[in-house]
């Protein structure tokens, strides 16, 4: 079914309301979208707004992580798997954590001493360890956090 500049110009509004309001991923558009907009439509409305640099999963992947970082306490393995849950693709993920290893390897140590020096007045230290490898946590920053 065709469209006309009319009806892209109306669902493009509602489509770049959606995603000034707070970042999106490809896949959250897609998914609010979906129903009320036709696919093809749809189709061309993303590939305009990627192209004009206001939807981009790998910006998404970068402010998300500068977020966690500054507000939470997880590891490596959860800020991948709030990631993944977004509808952002792994490999790109994947990417995203091979290039930043060595600072998001330190957070996720830094996470794991906050979470420890929370904890330990409460809990014995079998208990926290368990509780950090549950939370994904490496054994060696969970072994460093706790020396």
């Amino acid at each position: 079914m065709e469209y006309n500049a009319e009806e892209f110009d109306k669902s493009k509004s509602k489509v770049m309301n959606y995603i000034m309001y707070k970042k999106r991923t490809e896949y959250e558009v897609r998914n609010k979208f979906s129903k009320t907009i036709e696919e093809n439509l749809l189709d061309d409305i993303i590939n305009y707004v990627k192209d004009a640099g206001y939807l981009s999963d790998k910006n998404y992947i970068e402010r998300a992580v500068n977020e966690f970082i500054a507000l939470k306490t997880l590891s490596i393995k959860e800020i991948k798997y709030k990631l993944i849950s977004k509808g952002i693709h792994t490999s790109l993920v994947e990417e995203y954590i091979s290039e930043k290893y060595d600072e998001l390897n330190e957070y996720e140590l830094n996470s794991a001493q906050k979470i420890y020096n929370k904890k330990r007045e409460t809990y014995e230290i079998d208990e926290i360890k368990n509780y950090l490898l549950k939370k994904g946590y490496k054994q060696e920053n969970i072994k460093n956090a706790i020396n």
